[in-house]
């Protein structure tokens, strides 16, 4: 199977990458402009297990400056992961970006799949979409962005729904929760804890830090996201993949001092614009249509977590 997955150096992107190359009869042809809050050295080094498998060939390019009708040639599969990512940089003069690279990008991706080889397209969507909900959510609830991000990624997922109910494009949204784990962007809440708790950093909590989230950790976000390549009656759908334990930041903050055998040291700032209460995501249908079951505990994911940075930050790669 020839695979496309934009966003390929991401966090997302590159576990994804490596999960589908297991499978000896697939080949992926990875995009990623290297771009974002992620340095381009961090992305440059999630790259390295596979800068010398022969089935991945890379492009380090914007999707809009690519000639994408010829890279779809042959082409059954695409994640489109590829976006700018970010609640807290959305706002004001900042916005710009987020509306080439998450809505421009995707127009053209879609535009060039028409009449394409493809016989399924994921797009890489996020809970933001919802905005403030109270208790689980489900996909048919209705969605109240409280970002520019949020909405950028609403959009997203608005032109897939018009380019298959037009264009007939075999569709696939995935609403993503908060995901963490080795590689995790540095901007993200558990990648700045763990940063600043090994550097004996104070910690910095936006609000009162009594807000919760449903967190899924990397390896199951992956298996939720790999099981739309052989699962059947998944085109138009829009799918959570969520975790499978809901917790606030300050119960986060415990777990990491228990972890690192250190006592934080927080600094409470002014809640950020855009930012939900809580995130909690009902994953019926993941389990009914992509026999989804998250397996990694909140604990033992942060475990791996801190151990992956731990190994970073002593090397100096960050």
């Amino acid at each position: 199977m020839k695979i496309l997955v934009t966003g390929a150096a991401g966090f997302i992107g590159s576990h994804l990458t490596e999960k589908i190359l297991e499978n000896p009869e697939n080949e992926v042809i990875g995009i990623d402009c290297l771009i974002g809050p992620t340095p381009a050295k961090l992305k440059t080094l999630n790259l390295q297990t596979l800068k010398h498998q022969s089935r991945f060939t890379f492009h380090q390019e914007n999707l809009l400056d690519l000639n994408l009708t010829d890279l779809l040639q042959g082409v059954d599969v695409v994640f489109h992961l590829a976006a700018i990512p970010g609640v807290r940089s959305s706002w004001g003069s900042e916005f710009e970006p987020y509306v080439f690279n998450n809505i421009l990008a995707t127009q053209c991706l879609l535009e060039a799949c028409i009449g394409s080889s493809v016989k399924k397209f994921v797009f890489a969507s996020t809970s933001s979409v919802y905005g403030d909900k109270s208790g689980q959510v489900s996909e048919d609830m209705e969605l109240t962005p409280l970002s520019p991000y949020g909405a950028t990624k609403l959009t997203g997922e608005t032109m897939c729904k018009l380019y298959r109910e037009n264009f007939g494009l075999p569709l696939v949204v995935l609403r993503y929760f908060t995901v963490y784990g080795p590689r995790q962007r540095p901007d993200m809440a558990f990648h700045r804890f763990i940063k600043q708790i090994i550097l004996g950093e104070t910690l910095t909590i936006f609000g009162d830090g009594k807000q919760t989230r449903d967190f899924t950790f990397i390896d199951d976000c992956i298996l939720g996201t790999t099981a739309v390549l052989e699962a059947e009656n998944v085109l138009g759908e829009t799918i959570n993949i969520g975790g499978n334990q809901q917790a606030s930041i300050l119960e986060i903050i415990a777990m990491l001092e228990n972890i690192s055998n250190k006592k934080a040291k927080i600094s409470f700032q002014q809640k950020v614009k855009g930012e939900p209460r809580q995130t909690w995501a009902n994953i019926e249908k993941a389990k009914n249509l992509l026999s989804y079951s998250p397996r990694i505990s909140l604990y033992e994911g942060l475990q791996k977590e801190f151990l992956f940075l731990s190994s970073v930050y002593k090397e100096g790669d960050l």
